[in-house]
């Protein structure tokens, strides 16, 4: 069994995507084998009223019967738009939706932001995983109208960098220790120090294999354990094949058919309770 879970529907507003909608992301998961994929709308990225784009999520996901089973919803919450918690209450009661899945560089708000921290308990009581992404697209195809990559400190003169690192996300996982995160598309390191690594090594996170960051997933299965890990394709911004062989590329010595069983679908299927 396969389980991808980062894929989207939705539209980017700075390049032109393809197997984009629920019908066309179905197809696409046939095609190469997977089982059911967690999605979420693009579309949410860019409203700073998310529901709207749950809602199109919802009403997509009700048109067609093939699609239960196999695609289950995250929900995108803004936690500093006025009536994100009646949203996040729609969507994990009557929507259904299997977990929620935050920008909080492109809504605009720091990791620890109150209302964030307020977001993340509503859903660790709910049983509900968080699912954040480190990065949507690679800087160097960023458009000028994007989130910027570098910005510099009117007090300083150094420059700062909008990308993510693992341990930029951190202090919200140290927040609330004990909610379920999913993080995804790691693409710039996961350099941590002993403290970092102490908060992730307790905490219950899946990290998906399609950032770049997991190009040695042997040595990152050892120093983070199996139970870490699990396939996730960031479709249809990335490819489907990268992230999957990720995973098949490991001879037995680094990772017997049991650890890729967990990494295909186990861990996955553990976090989202299918």
């Amino acid at each position: 069994m396969l389980v991808d879970i980062n894929a989207y529907v939705g539209h980017w507003p700075f390049k032109q995507l393809q197997h984009n909608n629920c019908l066309k992301l179905l197809a696409r998961m046939n095609s190469y084998s997977v089982d059911a994929s967690v999605v979420s709308n693009l579309n949410g990225i860019f409203y700073n009223n998310t529901q709207p784009a749950n809602e199109e999520l919802y009403e997509e996901l009700k048109s067609d019967k093939r699609f239960s089973g196999r695609l289950f919803p995250f929900a995108v919450i803004n936690p500093i738009y006025a009536g994100w918690r009646e949203d996040f209450d729609i969507c994990t009661t009557r929507f259904g939706m299997k977990g929620v899945r935050v920008f909080p560089q492109y809504h605009d708000y720091e990791i620890t932001d109150p209302s964030f921290i307020e977001l993340v308990n509503l859903a660790r009581e709910r049983g509900l995983p968080v699912a954040i992404d480190i990065r949507m697209v690679d800087s160097r195809q960023r458009s000028w109208m994007d989130i910027p990559v570098f910005e510099k400190r009117e007090e300083k003169s150094d420059i700062i960098t909008k990308e993510w690192q693992l341990k930029n996300v951190v202090p919200i996982i140290k927040a609330v220790p004990d909610a379920k995160f999913i993080i995804v598309n790691i693409a710039n390191g996961l350099k941590l120090n002993d403290d970092e690594f102490e908060v992730i090594r307790k905490a219950d996170v899946l990290f998906d294999t399609s950032g770049r960051s997991m190009s040695d997933l042997p040595e990152l299965i050892l120093k983070f354990g199996k139970e870490k890990f699990a396939f996730g394709s960031h479709a249809p911004i990335l490819d489907y094949l990268s992230g999957h062989l990720r995973i098949e590329y490991m001879n037995d010595s680094e990772a017997d058919e049991a650890v890729k069983e967990l990494l295909r679908s186990g861990n996955a299927r553990r976090m989202l309770g299918i």
